[in-house]
C-alpha cells in the first residue's frame, strides 16, 4: 500500500497483467467520487489489446509506456449519455456548450484522481498522460468517440517495474493563500523556487539545454508559446467537432 507522500509516476511495468476483476472493482469504487448533479459526466475506455495500444500511441507522442502498460485508460468528459437519457425521457438537453464541457471535464478529472488514489492503495503503478489534450482528434477517431464526448485524461496502468525517485514539489506556502490571493514578489519567487532550481538534476537540465535558467527550459523548449497556440487551436477545433462549442 502506498501513501500520497510517496506517490510516483510509473513508466515501466512488469509483464504481469492487471486482472479484469481488480480493474473493474476499482473503476466501480471510483464512481463514489463527487459529481455534478449526481450525473457522472464521464466515461472510461479500457484498452488492453496490443493493436489498439499501437493505434493510440501516436496521439501520445509514441511514449513507450503506452504500448508496454497492461492497460491504457482514456477518461472522457461525456454529455452524450446524459443527453440521450434526457431525450428518451421526454426532456430536451441543452449541453452542447462550453460550460457543459467544463462541468463534464471536472467530473472526469475528479473521477480520474479518485481512481489513481485507489490504484495506489492496491500497489498498482500508473502514469497520467498530459498529451491527451494535445491531439485529441486522433484519440476520438481511434476510440470512435461520438458527439459530446471528449478525452481529457489518459492513464497507463500496470504493476511497477521501477521505483523512481520522488519528484520535487513547491512548499505549501507557495500555493495556499489565506482569505484572499496575495500576489508574488520577486523575493517570494526566489524563496519558493530555490529548492527546485538548486536540485542537481535541474541544474543539469539547464546545462544540457544551453539555457541560463530553469524557467527558460520550460518557456523556450518544453512548453513553447507557438506550440501552445497551435495545440490550443486544435483543441478548439476538436471541441467544435464534438459539439461543445459552435
Amino acid at each position: 500500500m502506498k501513501n500520497l507522500l510517496t506517490r510516483r509516476s510509473i513508466r515501466h511495468y512488469t509483464k504481469q497483467a492487471v486482472s479484469e476483476d481488480l480493474l473493474n472493482r476499482l473503476l466501480e469504487e471510483a464512481a463514489r467520487t463527487q459529481t455534478m448533479g449526481n450525473l457522472q459526466l464521464y466515461s472510461v475506455v479500457v484498452t488492453r489489446s496490443d493493436e489498439m495500444k499501437q493505434r493510440l500511441a501516436p496521439a501520445h507522442f509514441n511514449q513507450p509506456m503506452v504500448t508496454e502498460a497492461s492497460v491504457v485508460l482514456t477518461i472522457c468528459a461525456d454529455f452524450n449519455r446524459t443527453s440521450q437519457w434526457a431525450r428518451c425521457r421526454k426532456a430536451e438537453p441543452g449541453y452542447d456548450n462550453l460550460l457543459s464541457f467544463i462541468n463534464a471535464s471536472i467530473d472526469a478529472l475528479l473521477y480520474t484522481q479518485t481512481l489513481c488514489n485507489l490504484m495506489d492503495e492496491e500497489g498498482l503503478g500508473y502514469c497520467y498522460l498530459g498529451t491527451t489534450v494535445y491531439m485529441p482528434q486522433q484519440i476520438i477517431d481511434t476510440l470512435q468517440l461520438p458527439r459530446l464526448v471528449m478525452p481529457v485524461a489518459t492513464l497507463t496502468v500496470g504493476w511497477p517495474a521501477e521505483e523512481p525517485p520522488l519528484s520535487d514539489r513547491l512548499p505549501v506556502e507557495s500555493f495556499v493563500h489565506q482569505e484572499t490571493y496575495r500576489d508574488y514578489t520577486p523575493l517570494d519567487i526566489d524563496r519558493f523556487y530555490a529548492y527546485k532550481e538548486q536540485l542537481e538534476e535541474n541544474r543539469h537540465f539547464v546545462e544540457i539545454n544551453k539555457k541560463e535558467t530553469l524557467a527558460q527550459v520550460f518557456t523556450d523548449i518544453r512548453y513553447k508559446k507557438k506550440d501552445n497556440e497551435a495545440m490550443s487551436a486544435g483543441l478548439l477545433d476538436t471541441l467544435k467537432h464534438q459539439g461543445f462549442i459552435s
